[in-house]
């Protein structure tokens, strides 16, 4: 019995929680009363500050899926995992891994756009630098 008591307070109290919000929502008060919760900025001081650490990872994830067939990871290597599962009559298997080659493929163009708009993002950077070493 008192496993029933405890669940039917709970969902009381969950009741009076979603009709205490829906008034609260209710009353008319101005949007302006409330902090915002999303951002005030564009993000380009932090986005500066990240610019070289996200350069070293999409430079990393490049290397690692243009590596040679003995690199995890590699397209080569999946292409050969592929090719594989194909002699062996693996259907299933092949099917499965083709889709993941796909991805991986359709990943290369995809982070090379991203690391050329990192590099503009870079420039402007080093062209926005306060002299306290700051961005706007």
């Amino acid at each position: 019995m008192p496993r029933r008591t405890n669940t039917v307070a709970a969902v009381a109290c969950f009741a009076l929680l979603l009709g205490g919000s829906g008034v609260a929502v209710a009353d008319g008060g101005s949007p302006t009363s409330r902090p915002s919760a999303g951002p005030t900025g564009d993000g380009a001081r932090a986005l500066c500050k990240r610019a070289v650490r996200i350069d070293k990872r999409i430079d990393r994830s490049l290397t690692r899926l243009n590596g040679p067939v003995s690199g995890r990871g590699s397209i080569a290597r999946l292409q050969q995992r592929v090719d594989h599962a194909e002699a062996a009559g693996h259907g299933a298997i092949e099917t499965y891994l083709k889709g993941l080659l796909a991805y991986r493929k359709s990943l290369v163009p995809t982070l090379e756009q991203r690391s050329k708009d990192l590099a503009n993002v870079s420039d402007w950077c080093g062209a926005s630098t306060t002299a306290d070493g700051a961005t706007p």
